[in-house]
């Protein structure tokens, strides 16, 4: 393959800000997004996490009001992230052939607010109050499709839906139609807005949430002794990607180039990570050699490490197997820690993060991290950010999932 595909635009709404030079000035900072939660039904199911990452700036905010009425509210963050990569990348004026703009937008569980208020009002009220756009709003897709009937994007409207590998492999979909001369631009990327008492119970009584109920803001402790679970997040990230041609052809400003990326299956267990990270090791060394990169070239990855016990030490077998010794020599970044975990937006808003870390030349840092566990033994950026340095250089994303899903993707600088 010897065509490129550049990023040109960025787009983010996240417990750390609104808008992206809001997020990466918090991320360089090491701001804690997580806060007690303020809401009734916190008390009214006795929950037993009371705490989470809410995004900075309500949808609501930004969107009209018979916007936010017909879109679910993963739908709405994942708009307003979408309109500001598209604004980024200076297309708002520009014209596209709307057979070849596309949009491939991921989530790990979609419209839940939608779907359970649905019921209550069915149970409560009966079926003649139920919204007829109830479905439109609860399905996956769903912003997939409103983000594609904003733009006028027709070469494709595409949902990954893989848990919280989901946003990663949203960027990997969007590779892949360009790679096949699908579009000539994608805009990719992923949304999620779980936090419900009922996605609450559940990841708690898994245990796989942070109990840290007193001090929110120190819960997500990536590979850290005292980690006991993830914290739970919300927001959206979205790219615009590009072919080279087509970017320079408009005087585009380029972040980085998207090399690469791969996604592959555990076939292990439906929520527990294979202990020996042989899925995720298969997906960093395709994506590397899709990328057509070596392990020596990359300096910088952005970890999924998302604070559980279980989690944090197959990620780093994995990328100890991909990487080699050249491991020691690559700076890591564990974002979660400061966002709390985004599920299906994880990987886009973390991509964004890795994009800006290879343009900006600066690795944001881990929090929390006071006792790193020696079973873990990477080089993990904290206290202040990390310079990376000239030159050309390869920065990973890692996104795991629920299913055994894992994927990764591969940036380069420009």
């Amino acid at each position: 393959m010897s065509r490129r595909f550049v990023i040109t635009g960025l787009g983010a709404t996240t417990p750390l800000g609104g808008d992206v030079p809001t997020l990466w000035k918090n991320a360089l900072a090491g701001t804690p997004g997580a806060k007690t939660l303020e809401f009734d039904w916190v008390e009214q199911y006795s929950l037993p996490v009371t705490f989470a990452a809410e995004v900075a700036v309500e949808p609501s905010e930004v969107l009209t009001k018979p916007e936010t009425k017909r879109m679910d509210r993963s739908t709405q963050l994942g708009m307003v992230a979408a309109r500001q990569a598209w604004a980024d990348a200076g297309l708002a004026d520009s014209e596209v052939d709307p057979e070849r703009l596309g949009v491939s937008f991921a989530t790990g569980i979609g419209g839940v607010w939608t779907l359970l208020d649905s019921w209550d009002t069915l149970r409560e009220k009966g079926p003649r109050r139920v919204l007829p756009m109830t479905v439109p709003m609860l399905m996956p897709n769903g912003a997939a499709g409103a983000i594609s009937l904003d733009l006028g994007a027709q070469a494709g409207a595409r949902t990954a839906v893989s848990a919280c590998a989901s946003g990663v492999e949203a960027l990997i979909m969007a590779y892949d139609m360009l790679s096949r001369g699908e579009a000539d631009v994608v805009l990719a990327g992923g949304t999620e807005a779980a936090i419900h008492p009922l996605p609450l119970a559940a990841f708690g009584n898994m245990q796989a949430l942070s109990r840290r109920n007193d001090d929110p803001a120190a819960a997500s402790r990536p590979y850290d002794v005292d980690r006991d679970g993830f914290v739970m997040g919300e927001g959206a990230g979205a790219l615009v990607i590009e072919t080279e041609e087509h970017a320079k052809a408009r005087g585009a400003t380029i972040y980085a180039e998207l090399a690469g990326g791969a996604v592959t299956s555990d076939a292990h267990h439906i929520t527990a990570p294979d202990p020996e990270g042989q899925g995720a090791t298969r997906a960093l060394r395709k994506a590397l050699d899709v990328a057509g990169a070596a392990p020596t070239d990359v300096t910088h990855v952005n970890a999924h490490a998302t604070s559980t016990p279980k989690g944090d030490i197959p990620e780093y077998v994995a990328m100890r197997s991909a990487f080699g010794d050249h491991l020691e020599n690559i700076c890591v970044s564990a974002t979660k820690s400061q966002t709390g975990h985004l599920l299906g937006a994880a990987g886009a808003v973390e991509s964004v993060l890795t994009v800006l870390a290879l343009h900006d030349r600066q690795a944001p840092v881990t929090i929390n991290l006071d006792h790193q566990d020696p079973e873990i033994p990477l080089d993990v950026v904290t206290g202040s950010p990390r310079e990376l340095g000239a030159g050309q250089q390869v920065a990973v994303c890692n996104s795991f999932g629920f299913g055994g899903h894992n994927a990764v993707a591969a940036f380069r600088t420009v």
